[in-house]
């Protein structure tokens, strides 16, 4: 007998605990934006080269307006000799060739703004490109001279300074710290490098850095951009002395294996050690705050800050720094219903203490896809990346509880981010052959961790067309699955229970009932058996259930169904039963 959901008012066996209220400031879009991720290599393809580009987004931007949501983020389209995909900026003022042109750049944004798509860009102040022209400087400098006072450069230890300045590992694996050779040919000073040895970190205590970086951030501010995702906002300041840490950086540290989390919401998501969460990124973003309350149209900053637990993240989005704050506390959660409480609890307490919505986000260029990741056997685990022989996914499974897990977030108050091709229900490409990576964290780490090649793969458009109408040539920059024809828009567009329509659904009813502004009320005093496995909320006037399984449960006659992640089945006396894995939006009749 499948267990009974009573939150009618008549059954008086369920409470309500109120833990968010509504939010009164509602004209600042930002706090409740449904946003989406664009990552510009694998969206969609004009030039016909392979690589996704600007012009090509500016011809899909129709999509995303049909999909319904406010605002896009691009990931880096700056010139970069693309050793870490754009994250490696060789000019921040410049669109790559491969990308596009200012012109491009420009067209795209005035299509969105005309379309009532805000655009995000993205930023990367924590470390340059090895091809920037102030490392070349640098390089062709003395030690101890002001071009190179732009990085950290430190003398080496041990005889004739051949040891590196203290332990440190990059998150890509092996040493934070490459050598250089002098202009006299000598062996020389060593360069801190927390990402590739391509990519040199900037020493943020330089006035001339944070100069130049508020310049860059007015030059896109004057071409109208809406705001800026600052990559690795928690690094830009180490601990001074640079001590020896006896921990490693990763991706994702803590987090491969996924937790059930704890009463403050941590997952072991956060990074640890001395080149992260340092106190003095605070007045960086102090400044940046004030740059852009020189613009109108509320310009928003979003950091990118891998730190637990959840209070100390939400020091990020005080009233006079960062406007919004990536949750991945969060988006590292096991499928469990208890935990996802949890983490859901301390988001909005912590978040509220300091008047910002919580940012929730469950996939992006960084993570396996969530339809993967929730298929794996210990759902919503967390390796960095799956490839041809590790354990694969349950895909029909991980697909169900990802419409669950995404109907269950955009329920949420607060703003939200959609990853590209997430609306088609896209899978990790977990079979992609190893000679095909490009991630450097595949080589780096000695080819112990596959990377994040599997969620950038090029999103499928029409199931029938080479490449899936990613490029009109066919080419793909990485090999599409053959599984994505089933994936391609054209053939989910206008069908009743794809992923698309039920993304499509899910983002008018939000805008419809405010939820994104709203509030978050516990069901409480569910029957014994649903307690672990039901997680059940209300948001203003809308119920979201999310049953975690195994069994059914059975919903009250006198609900009335607003939306679910998939069709229901009937009760032989006709009630509406809620399966596992399985999200719905309801209200009450009349």
């Amino acid at each position: 007998m499948p267990s009974a959901l009573p939150v009618s008012p008549a059954d008086t066996s369920t409470t309500t605990t109120l833990v968010h209220t509504p939010s009164a400031r509602t004209s600042e879009w930002w706090r409740s934006a449904v946003i989406y991720q664009i990552y510009p290599r694998s969206f969609a393809d004009a030039s016909g080269d392979g690589i996704g580009d600007l012009p090509g987004i500016t011809g899909r931007l129709k999509h995303l307006a049909r999909l319904g949501v406010d605002a896009v983020w691009l990931s880096p389209f700056y010139r970069s000799p693309q050793h870490d995909a754009g994250y490696d900026v060789a000019d921040y003022r410049d669109v790559d060739p491969l990308f596009g042109t200012l012109d491009d750049f420009d067209e795209m944004l005035t299509k969105a703004h005309a379309l009532d798509i805000r655009v995000i860009v993205d930023l990367v102040p924590n470390h340059t490109s090895t091809e920037h022209v102030w490392f070349g400087q640098a390089l062709a400098a003395d030690p101890g001279s002001p071009e190179r006072a732009r990085y950290v450069f430190r003398d080496g230890t041990g005889p004739e300074g051949a040891e590196p300045p203290n332990n440190w590992t990059s998150v890509f694996g092996g040493p934070a710290w490459s050598r250089v050779t002098e202009p006299d040919g000598t062996p020389g000073q060593w360069y801190l490098h927390l990402f590739d040895e391509t990519q040199p970190d900037l020493d943020w205590d330089n006035p001339e850095v944070r100069t130049e970086f508020e310049q860059v951030l007015r030059f896109w501010l004057d071409r109208g951009v809406d705001g800026f995702r600052v990559d690795v906002a928690h690094g830009m300041v180490k601990a001074e002395g640079l001590p020896d840490w006896t921990g490693t950086s990763s991706m994702i540290d803590g987090a491969h294996e996924g937790t059930a989390g704890s009463e403050d919401g941590s997952t072991g998501a956060g990074n640890q050690g001395p080149m992260w969460d340092q106190e003095g990124v605070h007045e960086i973003y102090r400044a940046w705050n004030q740059v852009l309350a020189e613009y109108e149209g509320d310009r928003c900053l979003v950091a990118e800050a891998w730190v637990e637990p959840l209070a100390r993240l939400a020091r990020y989005v005080r009233p006079d720094e960062m406007h919004q704050a990536f949750n991945f506390s969060f988006l590292t959660t096991l499928w469990d219903a208890r935990a996802l409480r949890s983490v859901v609890n301390a988001s909005l307490e912590a978040n509220d203490e300091v008047g910002a919505p919580t940012t929730w986000v469950l996939s992006n260029h960084d993570v396996v896809r969530h339809a993967s990741r929730l298929g794996l056997e210990i759902p919503g685990s967390k390796p960095n990346g799956i490839g041809a022989g590790d354990p694969q996914p349950d895909e029909e499974l991980g697909l169900r509880r990802a419409r669950a897990a995404s109907l269950m977030m955009l329920g949420l108050p607060g703003s939200a981010y959609l990853y590209q091709g997430e609306e088609l229900g896209l899978p990790e490409h977990t079979t992609l052959a190893d000679e095909e990576r490009q991630d450097p964290t595949w080589w780096r780490s000695e080819h112990t961790e596959r990377g994040r090649d599997g969620c950038r793969v090029p999103l499928p458009w029409a199931a029938e067309e080479p490449g899936y109408g990613f490029s009109p040539t066919g080419s793909t920059w990485l090999s599409q699955p053959d599984s994505f024809a089933r994936y391609a828009l054209d053939v989910q567009r206008g069908t009743p229970g794809s992923t698309y329509e039920v993304y499509r659904s899910a983002l008018r009813l939000r805008r419809e009932f405010s939820l994104g502004t709203g509030s978050l009320a516990w069901v409480d005093g569910l029957p014994a058996d649903a307690e672990s496995t039901v997680l059940a909320f209300v948001n203003r006037e809308v119920l979201v259930v999310t049953n975690f399984g195994p069994g059914a449960l059975r919903l009250p006659a006198d609900l009335e169904l607003l939306h679910a992640s998939q069709d229901l089945p009937l009760a032989e006396d006709d009630a509406v039963l809620v399966p596992a894995d399985t999200t719905v939006w309801a209200r009450l009749r009349g």
